[in-house]
């Protein structure tokens, strides 16, 4: 299996779940259905391409790196003429995630890689608000799946967030993937997150099962400080 890693940082994400009109909630990672999308847009595929479906078929895991704070914003939306109601929506400030997806079909992934590098279409992070903060980071490895590749990578957050967390040597990061990528996770999922259509006319979703696991990365601020006052003296 060849893998693609995706750093997804910008000010603001948002990974809408199933929510009422009036109110729009955020999934605390990027959903698959969301990096999906990204993709199908990286490559030109319009809502309404059936190809977009077998991208569900794609490997994929994201990893939490650095924990955003929710931000909520209200709109006033007239949906017929004279009617307006407030509309409140979820996002997260500062976030950043490593998602990676993977495919026994290498020239797939070769071409998801450089569509990315040479978008098609506009990216966004979950909503059309939300860009990336510049280009997207991105690499590739080959013989490894998604969940292997993320516990091996180096901790992606922004050196602030690490001296933030300076004194302490690791950071417990979260992966969240496929179930079928974490057989031995003890918490698993079932979540509205495969893509069925993104026609706007009739947006439909299924389910697939996720898996959760809490891995430790080095953090390359830690300071010990002075050598734990020279052992407590």
């Amino acid at each position: 299996m060849k893998t693609l890693t995706i750093k997804l940082t910008a000010p603001l994400q948002a990974y809408g779940n199933e929510a009422s009109f009036e109110r729009r909630t955020s999934w605390p990672a990027p959903s698959k259905s969301a990096v999906v999308g990204m993709i199908a847009a990286a490559l030109g595929m319009r809502r309404e391409d059936e190809r977009i479906k077998s991208l569900n078929d794609l490997a994929y895991a994201v990893r939490v790196d650095q924990i955003g704070k929710t931000m909520t914003e209200f709109q006033t939306v007239e949906w017929k003429p004279g009617t307006r109601k407030l509309t409140y929506r979820d996002h997260y400030q500062d976030a950043v995630y490593v998602a990676a997806v993977g495919s026994e079909d290498e020239e797939l992934i070769g071409k998801i890689e450089y569509a990315l590098k040479h978008p098609r279409f506009q990216l966004y992070l979950g909503r059309r608000a939300c860009p990336p903060a510049g280009v997207l980071r991105i690499e590739s490895f080959a013989d490894t799946d998604p969940v292997n590749v993320l516990k091996n990578m180096p901790w992606q957050a922004e050196k602030w967030y690490q001296n933030k967390h300076k004194r302490k040597a690791e950071f417990m990061a979260e992966i969240i993937a496929d179930a079928n990528l974490l057989p031995d996770a003890t918490f698993t999922r079932t979540v509205k997150d495969r893509v069925e259509s993104f026609d706007p006319q009739d947006r439909c979703f299924g389910f697939r099962l996720t898996a959760k696991e809490r891995i430790n990365l080095k953090n390359p601020c830690y300071e010990q400080k002075s050598q734990d006052v020279m052992d407590y003296l």
